[in-house]
């Protein structure tokens, strides 16, 4: 038999409850905006070869599709024209 004390019990309970009301202030992105955006960044930095997404982007780099994305993903998946104005 488990011997436990009232106080425990309460305390547990009240650190469960709390630690749920607490928010991160963190919202998920949500699957149709991911979707939308990795559209508009396949877009926006077409693939050097068709079909072979190792060959790289005729677009800017890695880091300006990343930076795209992000910015997509803040907008909430509407961008306002094509690629970034500062694009190589």
């Amino acid at each position: 038999m488990f011997v436990t004390s009232k106080p425990a019990i309460v305390t547990c309970a009240f650190l469960s409850v709390a630690s749920s009301l607490v928010s991160t202030g963190a919202s998920a992105v949500t699957v149709e905006v991911a979707k939308k955006c990795d559209l508009l960044v396949a877009k926006a930095f077409p693939p050097r070869e068709p079909g072979n997404p190792a060959a790289g982007s005729a677009k800017g780099t890695a880091q300006d599709q990343r930076s795209y994305f992000s910015k997509c993903v803040a907008n909430g998946g509407n961008m306002d024209g094509g690629a970034d104005k500062d694009t190589k």
